[in-house]
């Protein structure tokens, strides 16, 4: 695979602690696409600093809509996409592989680990799933999924063994506003769905009780982090908050539902 033939593209909102450091590691593109959501920090200004960057505007909605919009309707004619948030950071390592990659025309999108950080220190584990961050073009769309959204490609999806890495170094006041706006709408989305229809992770998330102690046992004793000390402890507290946010949103839910 050529570097040339691939497009990043990150999306931006108040981001001015992460974006300078992605996008020093995307020197290599020609071109970058960055779509923001109408930041009141610095973002737009540090990113137009960079050379082969093309900024965008979009007033935010759903991520779904903000990700095709990002790779259709801002002249990208690349026949891959790198579809970045602004707080990845893209290792020589991952671009090696890219490089090193000869690809059959059945796969449309490959799919990759990560290294999740805290405040620049990499931990051991995370409950980060992989994601598909490569694709082509023209076979993929994006669809919202709970407080996130989720590539539905036209064709396979190959796993690379190298990691991007996860590190974001907003403060913890504008985590959590984020964390409040996801975890409504996943509240939503569990709350719409059938018990039975849920994998067992919903299942315990719908719960209320169980899953932000079930979340804090996992990361520490699980995953491994309490040997990250209080890098390790910070995330497993991070994480437990935002399930927290999540069974406070659901029990609003269904109290709700019972006055009405």
């Amino acid at each position: 695979m050529r570097t040339a033939d691939i497009t990043p593209v990150v999306l931006t909102f108040n981001e001015a602690p992460n974006i300078r450091r992605t996008l020093k590691q995307l020197r290599w593109a020609a071109r970058i696409v960055v779509v923001d959501s109408f930041s009141t920090d610095e973002t737009c200004e540090i990113a137009r600093a960079f050379p082969g960057v093309d900024l965008y505007q979009r007033r935010f909605d759903l991520h779904a809509n903000q990700w095709n919009f990002a790779i259709r309707e801002t002249a990208i004619n690349t026949e891959w996409v790198l579809a970045l948030d602004a707080d990845y950071y893209v290792p020589e390592e991952f671009v090696r592989e890219l490089q090193s990659l000869e690809l059959t025309p059945a796969i449309h999108g490959l799919r990759c680990k990560f290294r999740y950080c805290v405040l620049g220190r990499p931990l051991r584990s995370a409950v980060y799933p992989p994601v598909t961050v490569l694709y082509r073009r023209t076979s993929v769309e994006y669809v919202q999924d709970g407080h996130t959204q989720r590539v539905s490609l036209k064709g396979g999806i190959a796993d690379l063994g190298s990691r991007i890495f996860h590190d974001d170094r907003k403060p913890i006041g504008q985590w959590l506003m984020a964390q409040s706006r996801y975890m409504r709408l996943e509240a939503e989305k569990l709350g719409r769905a059938r018990f039975s229809e849920l994998s067992a992770a919903d299942k315990s998330r719908r719960l209320i009780v169980v899953a932000p102690a079930a979340m804090f046992l996992y990361c520490l004793l699980v995953a491994g982090n309490i040997l990250d000390g209080r890098a390790g402890l910070f995330y497993a507290l991070q994480r437990t908050v935002a399930e927290l946010i999540l069974s406070l949103y659901l029990l609003e839910r269904m109290a709700s539902r019972g006055t009405s």
